[in-house]
């Protein structure tokens, strides 16, 4: 499917549950990796996984579509379009979208090990870190010690 046929299956799922059109754009965005689908305030369009298309089928995607219409139409009327907002909560039961979506196996998003670890000279507490942090501007958060910046694993840095 690509972002033509997605616009359209978006146009025609606003029109039948929403009986409002949707006026923007729609299309897949890559980039996403924890969410299935992006409501941009600014320009109101919609982004959604292709992953989550890819892998749970057409199902799962019309779910995400409500879910992210709900935001839509819900912020163009002015009405409370936030997850903890009543408004939002029962306009999506009442299209029947979902509430979360569905979660992308390890292999996807994919937990980086850490590469440096932060220690305390005094009490020993062990920090992990993905990025390289100056030991001068920070103490230890359990006993204000100074702390000792090594390298963690193959890092390359």
């Amino acid at each position: 499917m690509g972002d033509t046929e997605l616009q359209r299956l978006v146009e025609e799922i606003s029109r039948t549950y929403f009986t409002v059109p949707f006026r923007h754009r729609a299309s897949f965005n890559p980039r996403l990796r924890t969410t299935g689908g992006r409501y941009v305030l600014r320009t109101h369009n919609l982004e959604f996984n292709p992953k989550h298309y890819e892998r749970f089928g057409m199902e799962e995607l019309i779910g995400i579509i409500k879910h992210e219409l709900c935001h839509y139409h819900l912020h163009l009327t002015g009405r409370g379009y936030k997850h903890k907002d009543a408004d939002f909560k029962q306009l999506l039961r009442q299209v029947g979208g979902s509430r979360y979506c569905k979660s992308l196996e390890p292999s996807v998003r994919k937990r980086r090990e850490p590469r440096y670890a932060l220690t305390c000279k005094t009490c020993g507490m062990r920090y992990l870190r993905q990025r390289k942090m100056d030991v001068r501007k920070y103490v230890c958060g359990k006993c204000k010690g100074k702390l000792i910046l090594e390298e963690v694993g193959g890092c390359k840095g």
